[in-house]
């Protein structure tokens, strides 16, 4: 049976064999935290890294979607995606730009165990972000089984969505 984090990586490998989707984040080319690993599958060449500048990374996803890209935009916490709050609430979830492609976002609930990270790594705001936003799906991953079902269903959605993953459940 496999784990958590095989079924992320499971997912990412097959998201980047689909000819149409970019991956951009921190920590996709260069390692630093339990997600990079999850990338192994996914060609270089689809793979943008970035430094950690939240807002203008989800800018520009928007723009690259606006181009015909399905972009899966990584943020390692959900705590930094706050920093991209404007262009997630104002501009994505707006639906003010039409465009054939669309934004994944891959957002992850940093691990507790074995020990606390401490407040600015393992925070889940998912409950007021589904109160805010309503045109972006949320989707928590809670169980290995819904990770594959959830990416495939954000691929061929006609919407941007938001799957939060857990990180203490990569062992799992």
């Amino acid at each position: 049976m496999p784990t958590y984090k095989e079924e992320l990586t499971r997912a990412m490998s097959w998201l980047g064999q689909q000819p149409d989707t970019l991956f951009i984040g921190q920590n996709i080319i260069y390692g630093g935290n339990a997600m990079y690993s999850t990338f192994e599958g996914v060609p270089s060449e689809k793979k943008i890294e970035l430094p950690v500048m939240e807002n203008a990374q989800l800018g520009m996803s928007i723009g690259m979607a606006l181009m015909g890209k399905i972009v899966v935009s990584i943020f390692p916490r959900m705590d930094f995606l706050l920093c991209a709050t404007d262009m997630l609430v104002n501009h994505l979830d707006k639906g003010l730009y039409k465009g054939s492609g669309k934004v994944i976002i891959r957002v992850g609930v940093g691990s507790t165990k074995p020990m606390h990270p401490g407040l600015q790594h393992c925070g889940d705001y998912t409950e007021g972000l589904e109160k805010i936003l309503q045109r972006v799906a949320i989707t928590r991953l809670l169980h290995r089984l819904n990770i594959m079902p959830a990416y495939l269903g954000a691929y061929a959605g006609n919407y941007s969505s938001l799957l939060v993953e857990y990180g203490d459940n990569y062992g799992q």
